[in-house]
């Protein structure tokens, strides 16, 4: 893969990007993304075998509650202090008009 980044393709990148490089931008660049594909290189020779699939950095999940599980002390708290009230339903102000 190595072989295949140049010059050419930091002007294809920069094109598509919509951005303007000089002559020492492309060469800084191409110097840095050579070094990093090397980088990537070396992290795919490593044995990651014993090493388990993350996803997110946590293993934190999310926890829903069943509607059913309402008990009827939770419907219609704070109904009574709604300021406007239309239909049976809480009447609130328009968001798109």
């Amino acid at each position: 893969m190595l072989s295949e980044i140049d010059k050419k393709t930091i002007e294809y990148l920069a094109e598509l990007s919509r951005i303007k490089l000089g002559a020492d931008e492309e060469n800084k660049i191409l110097k840095d993304l050579k070094k990093i594909l090397v980088y990537f290189e070396e992290l795919k020779s490593l044995d990651t075998s014993g090493i388990e699939t993350m996803n997110g950095g946590t293993e934190a999940k999310n926890e829903f509650r069943n509607d059913d599980d309402r008990t009827d002390t939770d419907k219609g708290n704070g109904v009574e202090a709604f300021p406007e009230k239309e239909n049976g339903f809480l009447k609130v102000p328009p968001v798109f008009e």
